[in-house]
Formats: structure tokens, C-alpha cells, sequence
């Protein structure tokens, strides 16, 4: 059995990308789990643990947020 390689991403091949999240009418719970998904870089194809991957992320209307 032969266990697949993982490709490790580096430095220079980081692409951070802008997000703009609006929080009108949206649950708390569900907005912290995208906030972070985001935050932790979950979702890119490709992940290395010692290199930050994060997105730049900006929430509107968070006045309007439902709890």
C-alpha cells in the first residue's frame, strides 16, 4: 500500500484573498463558523501548518446580527 504525498505550499506560492461578509440578519453561531473557516484557511485546497494561509476578511452590518 502506498500512502499518498501532501503537497506543501510555500511562502511565495501563498495567495491571500479578500472577503466581504455581510452579517445583516445572519446567526451568530453560523457567522463564527464561516469567520473562521476563512480565518484557519479551510478552505484551500492545499494547507501547510507552519505558514499562514488566511484570508483578509471585512463584516458589514454587524449591528443587524440576530442572537
Amino acid at each position: 500500500m502506498r500512502i499518498p504525498m501532501t503537497k506543501f505550499v510555500k511562502k511565495s506560492e501563498v495567495l491571500s484573498s479578500w472577503f466581504e461578509i455581510d452579517a445583516k440578519n445572519a446567526v451568530v453561531g453560523r457567522l463564527a463558523k464561516i469567520v473562521s473557516k476563512i480565518n484557519r484557511a479551510n478552505n484551500k485546497k492545499t494547507f501547510t501548518p507552519h505558514i499562514d494561509h488566511g484570508d483578509f476578511m471585512e463584516v458589514k452590518n454587524i449591528e443587524k446580527i440576530k442572537f
